[in-house]
């Protein structure tokens, strides 16, 4: 039983080798059979986990600088594991037809390209989509399963390259821009952690007895300097990965021109690797070094909370809306997790599950949305609901569920991160509730712009259906599993916990004694 996780990061690259040999809809019927495997092998997984199964690999790897191929699946890698299973299958199941001349498969800024450089593209993605999300997916494992310092780092910088592929690959006009931009600062960052690394290597070594293994690390003698900017070098790669004011530039362009399934892996699995180290590494190895640079962290995360809310509230873009409410989200979860309490932390990983549903429903919804009617402009077109009730219905609940409303998911994760925030900073904390007040304005205006009214002319000419079995079931399965969290959150927040726990003991630190009024 200890290959299963290997196992289990190994099938989707598989795949991606055999989907890349088989074209057409063979190759996509492959696909979806190894990303169905890998979904049903991810669940059966966490389910025996938690049943007491323990399946760690470690295996020698570079015995001279203490490399391991070590996997775990630790309490935050099993929501992660779920939500890189869950997401890539929903997103070859949608784009089946990409590549075709569909509505499905066309950015909307596409849809007026020339037949003949439409007809071109077409013929070269053939189906190339299909072995790049397996590649995603796959890679996306092995970083959350990985517990060696020099695999991580493998595996992290590794998912730039399918990535850069999906975002440049479809999608609209300027979509290379944003896939270059997209490499450069992923690439500046993962440089950044390359010097982390390598001081953390050559600081093994010097022991005589190197490992890098996570747990071994946690306990590496260093200086307070050298743990403070190995701290830096780590967290600026998180990041940007994340992403986090000043660093986010990237993700409204990707959104904004990359096809909305590309868009789905690189918001709702890929960008999660960015608050997952944050946990896993940063807080791990240098707790002291945390300690020292929570006041700055908590003050950028308020800042990507409210800026990342405002200029979704003031977006004309539907896709770049989504984006900035990702930015204000990511926000949340790095104000919880720099907060240092167990609510806190529990809530930003709950967070991370939750969010990653509610974006990738939003943004298939809001893609198909702008694709339909050939354009993101929000103004330029009104009344959806009146053509496609089904379509504006979706658009509602995967909203609804971005603004946190109780009964779903992404309530109880925001609700624990800032409940247990509040018990360390509860002015920050009343800041950055302002976030979830906007996060309610920028989804009900969208909602409002675009959903309600009488279709003008524009929305009647060009809405001729509404949408189909494949597209409302994979959105309404989305909708679904938010609704399961947001009633049994313990779903998730029982998976965490012990990380939680292990987190908090390596910080040194205690939940605060609750504050208990005495009336005179």
């Amino acid at each position: 039983m200890s290959m299963l996780l290997t196992i289990l990061g190994a099938l989707p690259l598989l795949g991606a080798v055999v989907t890349f040999a088989v074209r057409g809809h063979l190759g996509r019927w492959i696909g979806l059979v190894f990303a169905a495997a890998t979904l049903a092998l991810g669940v059966t997984l966490v389910a025996m986990q938690g049943h007491g199964y323990d399946f760690t690999v470690q295996y020698s790897w570079i015995p001279a600088i203490g490399a391991w191929w070590a996997l775990s699946l630790t309490g935050l890698a099993k929501p992660m594991v779920l939500l890189a299973t869950i997401l890539p299958l929903a997103v070859l199941i949608v784009t089946w037809r990409l590549g075709e001349d569909d509505d499905d498969a066309i950015a909307p800024d596409e849809v007026a390209a020339d037949p003949v450089e439409r007809e071109a593209r077409a013929s070269w993605r053939g189906g190339l989509f299909t072995p790049l999300a397996l590649l995603v997916q796959g890679l996306a494992l092995f970083v959350f399963l990985s517990n060696d310092l020099l695999l991580f780092f493998f595996f992290f910088e590794a998912t730039l390259v399918p990535a850069y592929f999906l975002i440049g690959g479809w999608g609209g006009v300027r979509r290379g821009g944003a896939a270059l931009k997209f490499l450069l600062y992923s690439l500046g960052g993962g440089l950044v952690m390359l010097a982390g690394v390598v001081q953390l290597i050559a600081n093994s070594v010097s022991t005589g007895t190197p490992s890098l293994l996570l747990g071994d690390l946690a306990h590496l003698p260093m200086s307070a300097g050298v743990a403070r900017w190995c701290f830096i070098a780590f967290f600026v790669a998180f990041a940007v990965k994340a992403p986090m004011v000043p660093v986010h530039s990237w993700l409204p362009d990707v959104a904004g021109q990359a096809a909305p399934g590309a868009t789905v892996l690189v918001v709702g699995v890929l960008d999660k690797i960015g608050a997952f180290g944050m946990i896993a590494l940063c807080l791990r190895l240098f707790p002291q070094a945390s300690q020292w640079a929570a006041p700055v962290v908590l003050i950028l995360a308020l800042i990507s909370i409210l800026y990342g809310a405002l200029m979704a509230a003031v977006s004309r873009s539907l896709m770049r809306l989504v984006a900035f409410t990702s930015i204000s989200h990511f926000g949340f979860m790095v104000f919880g997790i720099f907060s240092f309490t167990s609510a806190s932390i529990t809530g930003a990983a709950a967070y991370m599950f939750a969010h990653g549903l509610s974006a990738a429903a939003l943004l298939l919804v809001a893609g198909w949305t702008a694709t339909k009617l050939g354009t993101q402009s929000v103004g330029e077109f009104t009344g959806v609901a009146r053509k496609a009730p089904l379509l504006a219905g979706l658009f509602l609940m995967s909203g609804l569920a971005t603004l946190s409303l109780p009964g779903f998911a992404n309530f109880a994760g925001e609700f624990l991160a800032l409940a247990g925030a509040w018990q360390r900073h509860p002015v920050y904390t009343a800041v950055a509730t302002l976030g979830t007040l906007l996060a309610a304005v920028y989804v009900m205006l969208a909602y409002q712009r675009t959903m309600t009214g009488e279709p003008d002319e524009a929305t009647a000419e060009q809405l001729k259906a509404d949408l189909g079995i494949r597209q409302a079931g994979v959105a309404g399965v989305l909708v679904a599993l938010l609704l399961v969290g947001g009633f049994v959150p313990s779903i998730i927040t029982t998976m965490v916990a012990p990380t939680t726990q292990q987190t908090m003991t390596a910080l040194g630190v205690d939940d605060p004694s609750p504050a208990i009024l005495k009336g005179k």
